[in-house]
């Protein structure tokens, strides 16, 4: 099964929580256990998965991330974005989530975050939830 999330972000750099929608993905799949892949198309965004209870973590990492990679440096790419694709390297475009009896398995402070580097855009994220090797969803 494949879904596709549209995500509208609202500043220049953001996490968003895409936690929900992942489970809710799982859930629509009727896969009990496989995996879950998330795929971000974009060369300036990406996903990633961290702490989802302290909001303050969002924003450290944040904070980092634009310290160590200013928006403005000595770049050469035309658009000017070159720090979100630089930022989008590091992060990366995707991640992975197991599933086990029909749950996505996250630790108990994990969250699943659309990583924006150079918003506000509409953006996608990619969902495909395969079921572990040979099994069908009524053969679980």
């Amino acid at each position: 099964m494949i879904k596709t999330l549209n995500i509208k972000s609202s500043s220049k750099t953001e996490f968003i929580d895409i936690t929900d929608e992942i489970h809710e993905a799982v859930k629509e799949s009727g896969v009990k256990n496989g995996i879950c892949y998330i795929c971000v198309p974009h060369t300036t965004a990406g996903v990633t998965i961290n702490e989802g209870a302290d909001p303050s973590v969002k924003r450290d990492i944040l904070t980092t991330l634009n310290r160590l990679i200013p928006f403005e440096g000595d770049y050469r790419h035309m658009e000017g974005n070159s720090a979100a694709h630089i930022k989008s390297s590091l992060v990366g475009v995707s991640a992975n989530v197991l599933i086990e009896d029909g749950k996505a398995i996250l630790g108990t402070w994990q969250s699943v975050y659309f990583c924006e580097f150079d918003g506000p855009r509409h953006r996608r994220a990619i969902v495909k939830i395969i079921n572990a090797i040979g099994a069908t969803p009524q053969e679980e």
